[in-house]
């Protein structure tokens, strides 16, 4: 059975040329081409996909949005961003709307077809600068409020750096892929955290720290 895909691009060239790559994959089948966010949650109540390529920069509804609303609506399909914009801010609020990866459009056509692959197997499709981008901005918070929690908890390096990006609103997914860390040491780390806090989940954990910083 082919992954079905749809592909949402308001550069009608670009999606055609990303539909003819797809094509020549036995694995995956193009169900729809859409021109924004809108035009994409419309012909997915005709037909839903898989797995969705999505650009970030659209008219009427932009990726990051669309990302939000396709998984109210459509929880269990994979969104995919492929854009030429590799900010920060981009990439972090695809991946909080729910967004299972994000790609470059210089990334090369079979490493394309295995990222769709691997994003419907359930995998989280991050390719090093991204990963770096993300690292990154965990790394330019305040120092300030990072010696502030690490004081006030008895955090050590390593859980203050996650403290931080618990804080800002990374999941653990997000946290294991910016540090390097398998997804266990990384829920390993945050009950550390949590047991810290003198808490059992985030948002306890998150209005905790809150409460820290605000005095």
């Amino acid at each position: 059975m082919k992954i079905k895909v749809m592909i949402v691009d308001d550069q009608p060239i670009l999606a055609e040329g990303i539909r003819s790559v797809l094509s020549n994959s036995d694995a995956l089948e193009v169900v729809g081409v859409a021109g924004d966010g809108l035009d994409a949650l419309e012909k997915m109540e005709r037909d839903t996909p898989d797995v969705v390529l999505l650009d970030i920069r659209m008219p009427n509804m932009n990726g990051v949005v669309a990302t939000g609303e396709i998984k109210k609506k459509f929880p269990d399909v994979k969104v995919l961003i492929l854009t030429t914009f590799d900010d920060s801010d981009y990439i972090l609020s695809a991946l909080n709307n729910g967004a299972c990866g994000y790609l470059l459009k210089d990334i090369g056509a079979a490493a394309l077809v295995d990222s769709i692959k691997n994003a419907y197997a359930g995998d989280t499709i991050l390719p090093a600068k991204i990963a770096k981008k993300i690292s990154d901005a965990a790394k330019n918070v305040s120092a300030d409020r990072e010696l502030r929690l690490k004081k006030a908890f008895g955090f050590s390096e390593r859980e203050t750096e996650i403290a931080v990006m618990l804080y800002e609103g990374f999941n653990n997914r997000q946290i294991a892929s910016a540090l390097d860390l398998s997804e266990g040491t990384s829920r390993n780390y945050i009950s550390a955290i949590y047991m810290k806090l003198g808490c059992d989940n985030r948002a306890d954990a998150i209005r905790r720290m809150k409460e820290t910083l605000s005095v």
